[in-house]
């Protein structure tokens, strides 16, 4: 199983991180060979390492399987394509979201972090050989030929997808903008595979999009965390409040957010809270153990919020809903989200070649860990779409349908009595069912009195 970005990380397939990573600053030039590949602050811990030698018979044997495999498979196999097929094979059975990156695997986790590459807009993770869709990204090939989360890639291009082509298969997701591909498609909880071909663009993310949802009431929507999302939301959500004032509420919408970089997410986090732990993460090396808190200067000032969550929602995306619930800064409303708990370090070996590792697990500001459990919503909700009801004329509706009736002295000449909202509510339920309940629940925070 395999995952790619957030500084968490997701295998990002035609998108970005789903990782909560820290990267490391890329090299300038090709080093002399090093006679140890490790960092500094790995190399500090070896005297640990020291205390568990690798067993001479477990050399031996390693030595001997790659002797046998080059004199007697059935093709012959470069020395290189074994090292390479062996280092990759020891991380990936580590976990899913280490591994071995070489210089196409850092140009894809570089466009990965800015939110730049072509391909279809997905998340995808390696799982028992097969190809799992994490979530698509909005507006792109992807989300718009109907891919949800869950969905399983069984075919590509009319090849099945394996454990012996999992590799192969999941690189063909990206490719020039232009190119056409056809994905198979298993939905999740159907047995009946569908084709959808796509097309591959050009893919700038932009992760912030933000607009009103009605007069006080805000929408924040964040795809993804990408290295200039905090900026981003910024800028943006002062330029909203400047054009239309202070918001009594506003919902952040984090739902099929993959994550990205931690920093990230801990920047978000600060510019919605006023104080507080954000997020803390132990590991093994002394660098792995940090903690993150946030500092005076609410962009909402305080008012109040609903973060709409579900299974699409991970990594950095988790590390902001659990530091905004755990603060009582904002009530969650969804599905539980996703459960990647655990933070990934990239770690070069050379200007071409690195490591990500995972060095760390992740906890909310009340100390727990959403590792493979993710995050309850305060108020769960399920995956529902809503129809207008069917419903015949009504002759009368209201007292001032009746014949005869007495006016109200104080009813202005230009209102009307069946314009109370209603009618907006339904619509925007009938487009999303989730937001439109967030909505509802933000009001009612709204009406609260506030504390003195």
């Amino acid at each position: 199983m395999r995952f790619s970005t957030l500084s968490l990380c997701s295998l990002l397939l035609a998108a970005p991180l789903v990782y909560a990573q820290t990267a490391p600053a890329p090299a300038t030039s090709a080093p002399e060979p090093p006679t140890d590949l490790a960092p500094a602050h790995v190399r500090a811990d070896a005297t640990k390492a020291k205390d568990q030698p690798i067993d001479l018979q477990d050399i031996r044997r390693f030595s001997r399987v790659v002797d046998i495999v080059r004199q007697a498979y059935v093709e012959p196999v470069s020395n290189h394509d074994l090292m390479k097929d062996a280092i990759t094979g020891m991380l990936a059975g580590l976990d899913p979201h280490s591994e071995y990156l070489d210089k196409d695997g850092l140009a894809q986790l570089n466009e990965d972090t800015t939110g730049q590459y072509s391909g279809l807009g997905i998340e995808v993770l390696q799982q028992d050989g097969g190809l799992l869709i994490v979530t698509p990204i909005d507006d792109t090939p992807a989300s718009r030929a109907g891919v949800k989360p869950g969905d399983s890639i069984v075919k590509i291009n009319g090849t099945l997808v394996d454990p012996q082509n999992v590799d192969t298969m999941f690189k063909q997701l990206r490719g020039k903008p232009g190119t056409k591909i056809t994905l198979t498609v298993l939905h999740k909880g159907s047995d009946t595979p569908v084709d959808m071909p796509l097309t591959r663009e050009n893919i700038a993310i932009t992760s912030v999009k933000v607009r009103q949802l009605e007069p006080g009431y805000d929408y924040i929507r964040i795809t993804q965390f990408q290295s200039d999302t905090a900026a981003d939301l910024e800028h943006k959500l002062a330029t909203l409040i400047t054009k239309d004032g202070a918001p009594k509420g506003a919902v952040l919408d984090l739902r099929n957010n993959p994550g990205g970089l931690l920093t990230a997410a801990v920047a978000v986090s600060d510019d919605l809270l006023d104080a507080g732990t954000i997020v803390t993460t132990r590991g093994r090396l002394p660098d792995a153990n940090m903690s993150f808190a946030a500092h005076p200067g609410d962009l909402l000032n305080g008012a109040p919020l609903v973060v709409l969550v579900n299974h699409g929602t991970a990594s950095a995306a988790e590390i902001v809903s659990g530091a905004l619930k755990d603060n009582h800064r904002a009530l969650l409303m969804g599905q539980r989200t996703f459960g990647k708990g655990v933070v990934q370090t990239v770690l070069p070996l050379d200007a071409d070649h690195a490591v990500k590792l995972t060095t760390a697990r992740y906890y909310t500001p009340n100390g727990t860990s959403i590792q493979a459990e993710g995050i309850k919503p305060d108020i769960p909700l399920a995956d529902l779409t809503v129809h207008k009801a069917d419903q015949a004329p009504a002759l009368i509706n209201s007292e001032a349908d009746l014949p005869h009736h007495l006016a109200n002295e104080n009813t202005k000449t230009s209102g009307s009595i069946d314009n109370d909202g209603s009618a907006a509510e339904g619509a925007l339920a009938t487009r999303d069912y989730a937001l439109a309940q967030a909505l509802n629940v933000l009001k009612g925070m709204a009406l609260r009195p506030s504390a003195k």
